[in-house]
């Protein structure tokens, strides 16, 4: 079933056309980007439902033109006939204003050029087993009652239950002179979270679901219920991990996460700009095993940070920054791109229309290898198998890392023990890390559920993921 086209946004593509042609005449470049982002999130928990617009809905857009010295940016929720004179004026005086400040009080600034557009239309509608519209808000709401009453039927330790759904239907139109860009798509996420309690002791178990789908992350979480609340009640019996370094593998989940902060902020090209990267300095130069190769790119894999085209009308790519524990490249938006005399990537990401561009993670994640799990873990005499994690954080001028996983298993001699540990802290500094890779398993997997921060706090969705590795790394 395909993603419905936002009417609101085809209504608008003549006036726009009309908008673009008029901004023309003063300005070297111009374009356009209207979003209509719709969504829902149903919550079913121990104690109450709540039904809610998704926090991510938007409707609105961004003019940007090129004056000869650089990009200047109007947000507005409205464009119709009654206000394009009074958008074309506020757009000239406010260009001349900042301009003028500009050069009265010589801020440094970088002269940046115009895109060369080369003439290009996409049409893009994403497909997903089964719409949000097909089902009520009132069945959506007793599926996820299900869940968690099924949840509380397992165990007596189970003490609370929650079971989030949102869908989240993404329409977005780029047009300049020579674009003609519309996509429409849907992503979905959901969330099982699961309290326990023994005694004194209170843990919780969490899974997320995601990717470009529909209703069908429904089917997913049903499966899911039981594993949840054996973890939730798994760690309440865990203890705390005794510091140092060990042999351990991280599961796809940790894979995306060290990817993420290891490499991800610190390859974002607008940092290269302001000098705030370390990895400029190893471009080109050995930073992880041979074994690791790390993507990002829109188009590189399926999950809900995959689209037609960024925020900037630049076509998504599959950007290969770390080749065989080389570092290739960076990820860039227009701007970072042209300061730096590289392609754009197709990053340029905007929290809503309200917000600027910034390079942005995607879909981030390392490729896979030749080993399996199962020699992985043979391979190791005393360390641990880290799965799930919490959060995690990174210094891209420095490359520390710093990632809290929610849970390790015990490795002796080659076999799980069954002991917990619980919660772990990796640390320590990137390369380092990444040169220790010494297995990749064969399967990659991603997750999207979380969001991604930058700048004055502004969010966007990315996933990341990866397959097993076994690495060295310092815990705590």
């Amino acid at each position: 079933m395909k993603a419905e086209k936002s009417e609101f946004l085809y209504g608008k593509r003549p006036i726009l056309k009309g908008l673009i042609e008029l901004l023309g005449r003063s300005y070297q470049y111009v374009s356009i980007l209207g979003t209509d982002v719709r969504g829902k999130v149903f919550q079913v928990t121990t104690t109450g439902v709540s039904v809610k617009e998704s926090a991510w809905s938007e409707r609105g857009f961004v003019i940007r033109v090129h004056n000869g010295l650089g990009y200047f940016e109007y947000s507005i929720d409205r464009i119709d006939e009654s206000n394009l004179s009074s958008i074309i004026e506020s757009i000239r005086e406010r260009i001349e204003y900042t301009t003028k400040k500009i050069m009265e009080h010589s801020l440094e600034h970088c002269s940046v050029r115009p895109i060369l557009e080369t003439s290009t239309v996409v049409d893009f509608e994403g497909e997903v087993h089964s719409l949000p519209s097909s089902s009520t808000p009132e069945e959506i709401v007793t599926r996820l009652t299900s869940i968690v009453e099924r949840a509380h039927a397992i165990s007596e330790e189970v003490l609370n239950v929650s079971a989030v759904l949102e869908n989240v239907r993404v329409s977005k139109l780029f047009l300049s002179s020579k674009k003609d860009l519309q996509q429409s798509y849907m992503w979905s996420q959901g969330y099982l979270y699961v309290v326990s309690r023994r005694g004194e002791i209170t843990k919780y178990g969490i899974k997320g679901f995601s990717g470009l789908k529909g209703l069908e992350i429904l089917d997913e979480m049903d499966i899911e219920v039981e594993s949840v609340v054996e973890k939730a009640r798994l760690l309440l019996s865990s203890e705390r991990v005794s510091p140092g370094v060990y042999d351990v593998i991280c599961s796809p989940d940790v894979s995306g996460l060290i990817a993420h902060e290891a490499f991800g902020h610190g390859v974002e090209m607008d940092m290269f700009v302001k000098g705030r990267a370390k990895a400029v300095e190893y471009l080109n130069k050995e930073v992880a095993s041979p074994l690791v190769t790390m993507h990002d790119g829109a188009s590189a894999a399926r999950e809900v940070s995959s689209y037609a085209f960024d925020d900037e009308g630049v076509l998504a790519c599959d950007t290969i920054i770390i080749d065989k524990g080389i570092l290739k490249r960076g990820i860039s938006d227009i701007v970072s791109a042209d300061i730096l005399g590289t392609e754009p990537t197709g990053n340029g990401k905007r929290e809503s229309f309200e917000r600027k561009a910034y390079a942005r993670m995607t879909n981030t994640f390392f490729s896979p290898g030749e080993s399996s799990l199962k020699d992985m873990i043979a391979s190791i005499e005393d360390g641990y198998l880290l799965e799930d994690y919490y959060s995690g954080m990174e210094d891209p001028k420095n490359w520390g890392i710093q990632c809290v996983i929610a849970y390790g298993r015990e490795i002796k001699n080659g076999e799980l023990t069954g002991r917990i540990v619980s919660p772990v802290m990796i640390t320590g500094y990137v390369p380092t890390l990444l040169k220790s890779i010494s297995m990749v398993s064969k399967e990659v997997e991603l997750s999207g559920t979380g969001a991604c921060g930058k700048g004055h706090k502004e969010f966007v969705k990315v996933s990341a993921g990866g397959p097993h590795i076994k690495a060295k790394a310092r815990l705590g």
